[in-house]
């Protein structure tokens, strides 16, 4: 079976404020579905020319009849996909391009009218379609999930507390999936946004020369669709939305320290991923199977269905039509030309989960023997269905297996199993359970949020150690709050967590070291670097000190704070309440409890103050 080619779109975004400044002037020229471009050094030498499946021109205003709209884009590529994951399919799209050349753009979108990206259009016609189609029949269940892949490490962007690096694992039924990734059921297409909305808030982004806003990492939002009509009669299509980020030349995008890092984690992750499609793209002509570098980088390994496996697959190349970005443009294009080359072999999803989860009770089944055998304890199993008429054969034997490697994959095997069988209704109520944690997590950073999950206001966290910056000017004091994280929180010029600018700060000046006691109370201290102008309430700082609520901290010569530790403030005021309490403190005068100094006083400095959105 040849199987479908991947379809290839190119779109050329206008000019934007560093291009203008230069005076760039453009290289790109589109007809039809042929885009043409020229070298701006060598305009003698012949133009090259490429064909995709589209060429949409979004370079001049909506004035000019070629314009191509976020809504075309949609339409002709967004919503043709979106009808083959209706029929049962998985489906992906890629957006692949230099920084800045607008690849968020076109996912995302802009807030104007007429700038939805295809992920909102494509949302929006999903529960369209589910709320006109939906019957007693038939119903219709979606679920979603979203991760960043950043320095070759997974990060769930949905979770409520920070994780840590996932890992990728495969599993011969499921192909590769990570595990422990939230996967959230929703119900209309204003639950995904609020979702993707908060995802973005998460996910690792900068500043560099090309890009104010640069993606530091792969972004990939799955929603999974699932029909049911009647008992035998299943569907289920993944629609994997791939938002890339955009590869760089480092003198042309200014990275250094941390940023030049990123940037060559993203360089190498997107080489591989141009290794991997070559490869493919000439699969045909080899004639025989080659093995496929899909394990190199994560993002490969992560979109090996989307390429060249079981998957409807479409590619966005996002274009900068300056002269200035030539190469980067060009390598774009043969980029994309290559990719259109690729077949992938999709298939309708028909019922599978009743046969994944006949088989992974089988295999769940000869796991428990395997330790059986080599004298392990197990649980009895549950006792299993009998298979349907004309269920195929059991698998092979499973491979020989260590003890441990068994155990391992017993308890991935059984949890899976589990989140298969899971009901609709106890999809909704975790994913509910997660948007509370999600919420309580961010007020207690301090962030106020609207139902709709919008952002309203900040305010001093109620249990967090931070930093208020104060000022002798009356409007520039309590307008910035830095919160000190569990561990080492850095400050410096660059590479910190807390970057400073000005005279006499160092590159590092100082480090906070937050640690719990064993008695529950966290402890907040002080290292400064070597050389580096550090006062805490009017002394100079050399060596490691612990901070009290309330106290005065200049780094340099002009930065000024105040440090801030809310349970310790209330320690401090219940005790000292309690003291004045006694009859023997009836006139304010506790023997148990030291005269608190100026800074310390809980009613001025420790309590933090709520800013009313």
């Amino acid at each position: 079976m040849a199987g479908a080619k991947v379809k290839v779109a190119v779109r050329v975004r206008p000019f934007n404020a560093r291009e203008t400044s230069r005076r760039a002037k453009c290289v790109i020229r589109m007809s039809g579905n042929t885009t043409c471009i020229t070298n701006p050094k060598m305009p003698e030498d012949a133009t090259k020319h490429f064909t995709f499946d589209h060429s949409y021109w979004s370079h001049t205003s909506e004035e000019d009849p070629q314009f191509a709209s976020q809504r075309r884009v949609y339409q002709e590529v967004g919503r043709q996909l979106l009808l083959q994951a209706l029929q049962g399919y998985n489906v992906s799209v890629l957006a692949y391009g230099q920084t800045g050349a607008g690849k968020t753009y076109t996912m995302s979108g802009g807030r104007g009218p007429g700038q939805r990206g295809l992920v909102p259009q494509l949302c929006e016609d999903l529960f369209a379609h589910v709320e006109r189609e939906g019957s007693p029949e038939l119903s219709f269940s979606v679920e979603v999930s979203y991760l960043e892949i950043y320095c070759e490490r997974v990060r769930d962007l949905l979770a409520p507390r920070p994780q840590g690096a996932l890992r990728v694992r495969e599993h011969p039924l499921l192909g590769p999936y990570v595990p422990g990734l939230a996967r959230l059921a929703v119900t209309s297409a204003g639950e995904i946004a609020q979702l993707v909305a908060s995802g973005d808030r998460a996910r690792t982004v900068a500043a560099t020369e090309l890009n104010a806003r640069s993606s530091r990492s792969h972004a990939v939002l799955s929603i999974v669709v699932t029909q049911r009509r009647g008992e035998p009669g299943e569907k289920v299509s993944r629609i994997s939305l791939v938002d890339l980020a955009g590869s760089e030349r480092a003198d042309a995008a200014g990275t250094r320290g941390t940023r030049l890092k990123e940037g060559a984690n993203i360089n190498k992750s997107l080489s591989t991923l141009g290794k991997v499609i070559a490869m493919l793209a000439d699969a045909h002509k080899r004639g025989k199977p080659e093995f496929v570098p899909y394990r190199d980088s994560v993002l490969t390994w992560l979109l090996k269905e989307s390429l060249g496996g079981n998957s409807r697959t479409a590619m966005i190349a996002a274009l900068s039509p300056a002269d200035i970005n030539y190469e980067e443009t060009l390598s774009t294009l043969r980029y994309a030309d290559r990719t259109r080359r690729i077949r992938c072999h999709a298939v309708v999803n028909e019922d599978p989960t009743a046969r994944l989860v006949r088989e992974l009770r089988g295999e769940v089944a000869r796991l428990r023997a395997l330790l059986s055998q080599q004298g392990l304890p197990v649980d009895p199993p549950p006792p299993a269905p009998p298979p349907p008429p004309g269920a195929p054969e059991p698998p092979e034997p499973l491979p020989a297996l260590s003890p441990a490697e068994a155990l391992e994959r017993l308890q991935e095997t059984e949890r899976l199993v589990a989140e298969l069988n899971e009901s609709w209704e106890q999809k909704l109520r975790r994913t509910e359970q997660l948007r509370r944690e999600r919420e309580a997590q961010l007020a207690e950073l301090g962030v106020a949020l609207r139902e709709d999950g919008a952002t309203v206001g900040v305010f001093s966290p109620k249990k967090t150690p931070h930093l208020v910056n104060l000022s002798e000017d009356p409007l520039m004091p309590e307008c910035l709050l830095y919160q000190l994280k569990d561990g080492l929180t850095r400050v410096g010029q660059t590479d910190a967590d807390i970057c400073l600018s000005g005279p006499l700060v160092g590159t590092p000046h100082c480090v906070f070291r937050t640690c719990p006691r064993p008695s529950g109370e966290v402890l907040v201290t002080l290292e400064p670097c070597e050389g580096a102008e550090t006062l805490l309430d009017g002394q100079r700082v050399t060596e490691p000190v612990e901070l009290r609520s309330g106290q005065r901290l200049v780094l340099g010569r002009i930065h000024t704070f105040r440090f801030t530790h809310p349970e310790q403030a209330r320690r401090d005021r219940e005790r000292c309440a309690g003291a004045a309490g006694a009859p023997w403190g009836r006139f304010g005068v506790s023997l148990s409890c030291p005269p608190l100094r100026h800074q310390e006083l809980p009613d001025r400095d420790a309590c933090p103050q709520s800013v009313t959105p």
